[in-house]
């Protein structure tokens, strides 16, 4: 009988089928916010509308991880990429036809950031934890969490460029395109959990009861609340940052140019957490790491409000939030991990995402709102600092033991 080891493919292989499908789903998706103001002229539904069908992108972002997780938990992750990518694709394409609210929401909302849910996080890292080796997976987690970050940096530079050279239309339909060159990842990433398990495994405790167990668990729902700030952060940010470099009066090019060093300092912040996690052993907690990435954006945030504004300053911003911007992943993926085991790594990392979602969504409506009632963002940064000082406070209770229980006829 083959062994893990050698029915697995490479661990180079893995890291670049998942980090380049998150590189093509993220970077399609993270550049959006740059056609927001297109959209607003095209449509005339108003900021508020027109962030509401974002919003609910964020929030079906999220809704289809726990599911597409189980998906691939018990079926492997080969079809829900497969999908993902082309839903990512079909929404994408049909953001220029859609002149009302509901039509939009179906195209950015439904399509486009379910798909993107579906070849999310979740499946990727799930997939990535399985088939990497446990000491390797801290590391190997930052470079699959680094790959979304490039295609940050990469997509919103293209997007911008080819909006000045061909419209935005045309820019859309580019970014619709270039996802395809995931769907070979598909193949790569295919295998069944059991596919790559030990051969002689112990028995897997049933979803359902590990889920129950999970909702249950302080630490669990401590380490979702944080996970929901940060989309709230994530979101505001990918959402309107080209707005509010607009609202500040500097160039729309620096609103392109903010989102892609956002993306490269991710990059480092990635790399940075992946090796903090693996570093000895993982001497570093990982509550620990989650604590001081929430002070970083908190502090972030205050002084950027208080300072004066400026293209320079504002990379300057980008480049500190971009440092801590998806960082939050990995250590919270190892925590998951950690807790219950990679066998429902899929299922319940995408309940995390979920929650991280619904901050999301918060952030992305809430900014509209905000903007078209005061004319500006400030007070949208102040909750944002408030949320990230209290996202450090939660990960203090956090307990890092592992809940693992292996199901057996023994008396309670």
């Amino acid at each position: 009988m083959k062994t893990s080891s050698s029915t697995s493919p490479a661990v180079w292989l893995v890291l670049l089928a998942a980090g380049g499908t998150f590189a093509l789903t993220m970077g399609a998706r993270q550049s959006m916010g740059l056609f927001l103001g297109n959209l607003n002229s095209s449509t005339g539904l108003g900021l508020a509308q027109i962030s509401l069908a974002f919003a609910f992108g964020q929030l079906w972002w999220g809704l289809t991880q726990p599911f597409a997780g189980l998906v691939a938990d018990r079926y492997g992750p080969g079809r829900v990429l497969i999908l993902g990518v082309l839903l990512v694709c079909a929404g994408t394409a049909l953001i220029p036809l859609m002149h009302s609210s509901a039509g939009l929401i179906l195209a950015i909302g439904v399509l486009a950031a379910g798909g993107a849910g579906m070849a999310g996080p979740s499946v990727l890292m799930a997939a990535t934890t399985r088939l990497v080796p446990p000491e390797r997976r801290g590391m190997a987690t930052g470079i699959v969490n680094a790959g979304g970050s490039f295609g940050q940096f990469v997509f919103a530079p293209i997007a911008q460029g080819m909006t000045a050279a061909a419209g935005w239309v045309s820019a859309l339909q580019l970014l619709a395109v270039l996802p395809l060159m995931a769907l070979p990842a598909a193949w790569v990433l295919r295998k069944r959990p059991a596919a790559v398990g030990a051969p002689a495994a112990a028995p897997v405790e049933p979803t359902g009861q590990v889920l129950r167990r999970a909702l249950r668990d302080r630490s669990f729902l401590l380490l979702s609340g944080g996970f929901m700030v940060c989309g709230f952060h994530v979101a505001f940010l990918a959402t309107h940052l080209p707005g509010v470099v607009v609202s500040c009066g500097l160039p729309a090019a620096v609103g392109a140019w903010s989102l892609a060093v956002i993306g490269l300092f991710n990059i480092v912040g990635s790399f940075g957490i992946g090796w903090a996690i693996g570093f000895q052993g993982g001497r570093w907690r990982m509550k620990s790491l989650l604590l001081m990435i929430y002070l970083v954006r908190g502090v972030a945030v205050l002084v950027f409000v208080l300072s004066p504004k400026s293209s320079a300053g504002m990379l300057v911003f980008a480049a500190v939030m971009g440092v801590s911007f998806l960082s939050t992943v990995p250590p919270t993926a190892g925590l998951v991990a950690r807790f219950f085991g990679p066998a429902h790594m899929g299922t319940l990392f995408g309940v995390v995402m979920l929650a991280h979602q619904v901050g999301g969504f918060l952030g992305a409506y809430l900014g509209g709102k905000t903007f078209e009632a005061t004319g500006n963002y400030t007070w949208m940064f102040y909750a944002d600092a408030v949320l990230a000082f209290g996202a450090a406070l939660m990960h203090l209770p956090i307990r890092e033991a592992s809940r693992v229980a292996v199901p057996a006829a023994q008396p309670a």
